[in-house]
């Protein structure tokens, strides 16, 4: 039995126990299971270290994303609503390390999430994609960004 789904089951045990089958409450179920089996993890010697290792990956991106989330809508509304405007709005091709489908898609949406930039359209090969940026005064600082960032943490996740 996979790590993950025994610590499904032991998140809908704890709501079960609890008597709150809410989202939070599974939310802390997951959390309590997660724990628990991290404690017990020498039992699981073949497969328990890269559970783990995934998990706080997938969190890490997840934590990332949302300080991007927030720099970048700060940025934004501030050049909305100072007079001084600052963006200079450009067409950049970035070159992409991701391989596979999941990584390309998961990496696209992520920047199309962010405010201030779009994700326009990948090619063929899924070597470069074509991103729209509200500030685009320096295109390699925003492409190494975009590589050593959301790109490198989308990688590790999906490992």
């Amino acid at each position: 039995m996979s790590l993950f789904l025994l610590n499904i089951i032991l998140a809908i045990s704890w709501a079960a126990l609890t008597g709150t089958f809410t989202l939070p409450g599974l939310g802390v179920g997951f959390v309590v299971g997660f724990l628990s089996l991290w404690v017990v993890q020498p039992l699981f010697k073949e497969q328990g270290g890269g559970y783990f290792v995934k998990v706080w990956r997938w969190v890490r991106l997840i934590v990332l994303f949302h300080y991007e989330l927030v720099v970048s809508s700060l940025s934004v509304a501030w050049d909305v609503l100072t007079p001084r405007h600052r963006a200079r709005p450009g067409i950049l091709a970035v070159p992409l390390k991701a391989k596979g489908e999941a990584e390309v898609l998961l990496v696209t949406n992520l920047i199309s999430l962010t405010p201030g930039t779009l994700s326009l359209d990948v090619t063929e090969d899924c070597n470069t994609l074509f991103v729209h940026a509200m500030f685009a005064d320096d295109p390699d600082k925003i492409a190494s960004d975009i590589e050593n960032g959301m790109e490198r943490w989308v990688r590790e996740a999906l490992e």
